[in-house]
């Protein structure tokens, strides 16, 4: 089935969008038909693939200090192990729009989820520390080129329903990352508390994700982009000649160098703070809980109250950013929520655990923010493969640092002052840089050469 719209776009250079996707494949026998079945599997496939983002990332969270013993690690080194997610997103996820330019977005996809499933099904059985971080790595390098692909593949099939849809793949996510941290201990207590196979257990979504692509792994579709780089900015109703497409890109298809975008600069390091501040969630807010007392399944639930927080407002903050002119506002309350979050967790971990956990998943929707402002602030398809590898690649390797940096300061501080410190702090630039991210305007008009 891709294969065919492959071939039908690789004909007219010119990808369907919207009701004039409906409208082109109205005219041919079966055509609207196989369109509908078509978006209804991809629909299926984002779903699933945004419930396996997070899980691998989540469920640690929830076994760190089962992991940490097991395996004999030090605070610092399992601060090295939650920097692993953001150092693999940035060195594997700039290769997802060259990956999917020679095979199709839709295999890429399907082989990351893949990727994903081995991972998640070797790592915990590895053996070894060494094992455990180059499972994770397999795992983290499928969720890499997913993270990148998908704003493009949602910008591509579904230009005029980017902020429904950018929040439905957000709550999915959202979805996944909650649920991987509620469930994963008292699934591991079920099936015998052993760490390994609570771990290993989510091998089999990501298995599950992997369904929906196959169809779209037959042909070399046209990637997203790929088919507006050739039609440049402009969208030309009707079949064009790949001849004329041609010669339209070379005329009115500038080159993009996103280092010369104020905008991409901006959203590329509020992608990345924002991330940290994610990762350091993710990876240590259970633990901030149980040393302060909360038991382990408490905990567990805890953190899953945070990232559940990202599935009503997922599908709410997209679809108000593309109404709002100007993203920043939506910035900043997020931005208070964080602090407060922040505050509470330094003054009173344990007595106001359930607030704090909700302030920060407000805090956290910064995420579906940056993916939805990702979709606005470029106009064109090439320009969004363009930004989302360059703001999430650039802006993963800024948050690396931060998940080590609280195992070292949580380490050698016995306590959780000067990490919760840091966090508060760097919660001050992502507001200011997110707030210039969010203004209206454009990579092309300031990227093009």
């Amino acid at each position: 089935m891709m294969g065919r719209m492959a071939s039908e776009e690789t004909r007219t250079m010119t990808p369907p969008t919207g009701r004039s996707a409906a409208a082109h494949d109205a005219g041919k026998p079966g055509g609207a038909a196989t369109r509908a079945w078509t978006v209804r599997l991809l629909v299926l496939g984002i779903v699933l693939s945004a419930l396996n983002l997070r899980p691998a990332i989540t469920s640690l969270g929830a076994l760190l200090e089962e992991v940490r013993d097991g395996l004999g690690m030090s605070g610092s080194v399992a601060g090295l192990l939650t920097s692993v997610p953001p150092l693999c997103f940035a060195v594997f996820g700039v290769m997802a729009p060259r990956l999917a330019r020679r095979f199709g977005a839709g295999a890429v996809v399907c082989a990351g989820m893949a990727a994903i499933a081995t991972g998640l099904l070797v790592r915990p059985y590895a053996g070894g520390t060494a094992g455990f971080l180059a499972g994770s790595a397999l795992a983290l390098m499928g969720i890499a080129v997913s993270n990148v692909l998908m704003p493009v593949i949602v910008k591509h099939w579904f230009p005029d329903r980017v902020g429904s849809m950018t929040g439905l793949y957000s709550m999915a996510l959202a979805l996944g990352t909650a649920l991987a941290a509620a469930v994963t201990v008292p699934l591991t207590d079920t099936l015998g508390g052993s760490w390994q196979t609570g771990l290993a257990l989510w091998a089999g979504l990501a298995v599950a994700a992997v369904l929906p692509w196959l169809p779209f792994v037959r042909g070399r579709a046209t990637p997203p982009g790929a088919g507006e780089e050739a039609a440049g900015a402009t969208q030309t109703p009707g079949p064009v000649s790949p001849s004329a497409s041609a010669e339209h890109a070379r005329v009115e298809a500038p080159r993009l160098r996103m280092t010369r975008s104020r905008t991409a600069w901006a959203l590329a390091v509020f992608f990345g703070l924002q991330a940290t501040a994610a990762y350091i969630t993710m990876g240590w807010m259970a633990q901030i809980f149980r040393d302060a007392g909360v038991p382990a399944g408490t905990a567990g639930l805890l953190l899953a109250v945070t990232m559940v927080m990202g599935v009503p407002l997922a599908l709410v903050i997209p679809r108000l950013a593309t109404r709002l002119p100007h993203q920043g506002p939506i910035v900043l309350a997020l931005g208070v929520c964080g602090l407060a979050g922040y505050a509470g967790l330094y003054l009173a971990p344990a007595a106001g655990a359930w607030a704090w956990a909700v302030l920060l998943g407000v805090a956290n929707c910064a995420f579906p923010l940056a993916l939805t402002m990702v979709g606005m602030r470029a106009r064109t398809g090439q320009g969004v493969a363009r930004l989302s590898a360059f703001a999430q690649s650039t802006g993963y390797l800024i948050s690396i640092p931060g998940p080590l940096l609280v195992g070292v300061l949580y380490q050698h501080s016995g306590g959780w002052g000067l990490p919760i410190a840091l966090m508060s702090a760097l919660m001050i630039p992502q507001m200011v840089v997110g707030f210039l991210a969010g203004r209206d305007r454009t990579v092309e008009d300031e990227a093009a050469r």
